[in-house]
């Protein structure tokens, strides 16, 4: 079971630890006991000491390297042990009564999403709405070898997804079945359902499910797939495979011990929460009829109306909205289109370089007032 840990070595095990004391601001005041592997459990302990006492422990997951947030003594607690500081941790609880704003402005970073996301602040995002890469439906997403490599980056970035999110708020995911195509006649294709998957992802970091929606496309959308064409030419049976016109969105919510309208209620600002109320019509049922989007700059971008109502539903005025996987940016005009800020991180250079020369046709504030993480990995300025 070992060789197919992740986290091999103390060094390894203290490496992970050192980040995570980074995010909670106490790197340089906690040090560590020796850390041991439990091969029952298939997780690191690293004991974390203050004054040469044990105040507490960071738990890993061996397999994945992911921090378990739950088995890991909190900030609150370690803190507390430390000594001298109750009364900070006391003003602090009585400040987490209320939701927080973010005080993130526009940004778009380019790089791996994973380790933006590590330099994303602790609960700064107010909703995550993505859509993420294929696995090797098409030769331009053919990165991953296994899919359950592919499954292991996902859930890295979901976790951390967990962590930039604030209290009670929501990740909302566009995503379908992939159809692997046969690689000779001799051969079947395969159809993953890669929903279903991503699902049971979710609940290992801890969401809560709330809502699958299906976005329907009009017919004869999926027909250029190729799949049931050769049904319809013979009509035998066990041949049937029906022409696949919806997707999911998937909707999660950040786990708390509060109800929805908690977020509602106690929101900071009343007067965006009253503007942010939806007018006219909406989606009364979870069939959302929207027709699919194209672009000669992405082979995959879903419809700015499905982001759109996304952010309109699961956000108010003002708030953050966070995509991992950016694109060409359709999640950032939508979310700006509709008073929101927006954190858009992507790793293909030419899809940034469309964002950058679409976005004079949308973005009226000042250029200079968005934030270019890695900045000297962008082709222009």
């Amino acid at each position: 079971m070992k060789e197919q840990y992740l986290i091999k070595t103390v060094k390894e095990a203290k490496a992970i630890s050192n980040e995570f004391l980074k995010t909670i601001e106490l790197e340089n005041v906690i040090t560590y006991g020796l850390p041991e592997i439990d091969d029952r459990y298939h997780i690191w302990r690293v004991p974390l000491k203050s004054n040469e006492k044990t105040i507490g422990e960071i738990v890993i997951d061996a397999k994945t390297s992911l921090i378990n947030e739950q088995k890991t003594t909190s900030k609150e607690v370690l803190e507390e042990r430390m000594g001298g500081r109750k009364s900070e941790i006391k003003a602090k609880k009585n400040k987490s009564n209320l939701p927080k704003i973010s005080p993130l402005c526009n940004t778009v970073g380019m790089g791996d999403s994973e380790e933006l996301l590590q330099e994303t602040p602790s609960e700064s995002v107010d909703l995550v709405f993505t859509s993420p890469p294929y696995f090797n439906a098409r030769p331009e997403y053919a990165d991953y070898i296994e899919y359950e490599e592919y499954l292991l980056k996902m859930k890295k970035i979901i976790h951390q997804c967990y962590r930039v999110l604030n209290e009670g708020r929501f990740f909302v995911i566009n995503i379908a079945p992939v159809l692997m195509r046969r690689a000779s006649r001799n051969e079947s294709s395969k159809r993953i359902a890669v929903p279903f998957d991503f699902h049971r992802l979710f609940m290992e970091e801890d969401f809560e499910f709330i809502d699958d929606i299906i976005w329907q496309k009009p017919e004869g959308a999926g027909w250029a797939t190729g799949r049931g064409r050769r049904f319809a030419a013979d009509r035998n049976p066990l041949q049937y495979k029906p022409v696949p016109v919806t997707e999911y969105v998937l909707v999660y919510r950040k786990k708390t011990p509060r109800l929805i309208d908690w977020n509602i209620r106690k929101h900071p600002d009343e007067d965006l929460v009253k503007q942010s109320k939806i007018e006219g019509e909406y989606e009364v049922t979870n069939i959302w009829e929207i027709h699919p989007a194209h672009s000669k700059k992405h082979p995959a971008i879903f419809p700015e109306e499905l982001a759109t109502k996304v952010i309109k539903y699961y956000s108010f005025i003002n708030d953050v909205v966070l995509d991992p996987f950016a694109g060409i940016g359709t999640t950032a005009k939508a979310a700006y289109k509709n008073q929101r800020r927006f954190v858009m991180y992507e790793l293909n250079q030419e899809y940034i370089d469309s964002f950058k020369s679409d976005l004079s046709s949308w973005f009226v504030d000042d250029y200079e007032s968005i934030n270019w993480m890695n900045p000297v990995m962008f082709a222009s300025g």
